[in-house]
């Protein structure tokens, strides 16, 4: 199937995804199935790629089981964790109240919105179900492995947090066990890792230009727009002290050895 057709038709399966789920948030108050939404469209666009695209046999098996673990792990994590059970997240409950009688119709097109967005942070898969073989290279081994092992990261970060939240002793208290020790986000870091490996798919052909857009989106959007700005926001509220130690003492982002000493 050509390109633009495979992109027409994963447009078209994203923006009814996302309209249908538009109704489910009107209908519970709640704007946090939008992250679920964006995970599971992403997936469902990497399987649609893989299964569709003319590219090399053994690429697109990797992009699908790569792909197809990372959305199925980040789409329950967000659906046990932010959809089931929790209360609207405070990004959503400011849009709400600053938009008043015009929000459901500003949902709608938020919503919409994020349909154009899953489309736009699948173009590595694109890339990956594109790319010509033989088989895979040695690049494309280690991106399998890259992939992999960041959505086990991703995974015993996430663990190590809920555990920690659980514990009733650590209420108020910042956690700085496992992975967090060295790294106050440690689960965004292995999400941007993630993305690395259809970089390394794509590796010696044209489509690593493509490819590229993962990881750089992801950097963008977790260090200006929804990830750490916020999260980091909301910890200094609840833990004030506590956290701003936590930062004095311990990586931002890529993992590495806390500091020690006097401030």
């Amino acid at each position: 199937m050509a390109p633009i057709l495979l992109i027409a038709v994963a447009t078209g399966c994203a923006a009814s995804m996302m309209g249908a789920l538009y109704f489910v948030q009107r209908a519970r108050a709640n704007a946090n199935i939008v992250d679920f939404g964006w995970a599971a469209g992403v997936g469902g666009v990497a399987l649609w790629y893989a299964a569709a695209a003319p590219g090399d046999g053994a690429h697109r098996l990797a992009l699908a089981v790569v792909g197809s673990l990372w959305a199925f792990r980040l789409s329950f994590y967000l659906l046990r964790d932010r959809v089931l059970y929790a209360k609207e997240d405070g990004r959503y409950r400011v849009l709400r109240e600053s938009w008043g009688a015009r929000a459901q119709r500003n949902f709608l097109i938020f919503f919409l919105a994020q349909a154009a967005l899953v489309v736009l942070f699948s173009a590595p898969h694109l890339m990956t179900a594109l790319r010509p073989g033989p088989g895979l290279s040695p690049w494309g081994w280690c991106g399998v492995v890259v992939g992999l092992g960041a959505i086990l990261g991703e995974t015993i970060a996430d663990r190590q947090l809920r555990r920690w939240r659980d514990a009733p002793a650590n209420r108020g208290r910042t956690c700085r066990s496992g992975l967090w020790r060295y790294s106050r986000h440690p689960n965004y870091f292995f999400e941007w890792l993630h993305w690395w490996a259809y970089v390394l798919l794509c590796a010696g052909t044209w489509h690593v230009i493509g490819a590229l857009a993962g990881p750089a989106l992801m950097f963008v959007f977790l260090f200006r727009v929804t990830g750490i700005p916020y999260t980091e926001r909301q910890a200094l509220v609840s833990r004030g002290d506590d956290y701003r130690e936590y930062q004095r003492t311990t990586s931002k982002f890529f993992p590495w050895f806390p500091k020690k000493g006097v401030p």
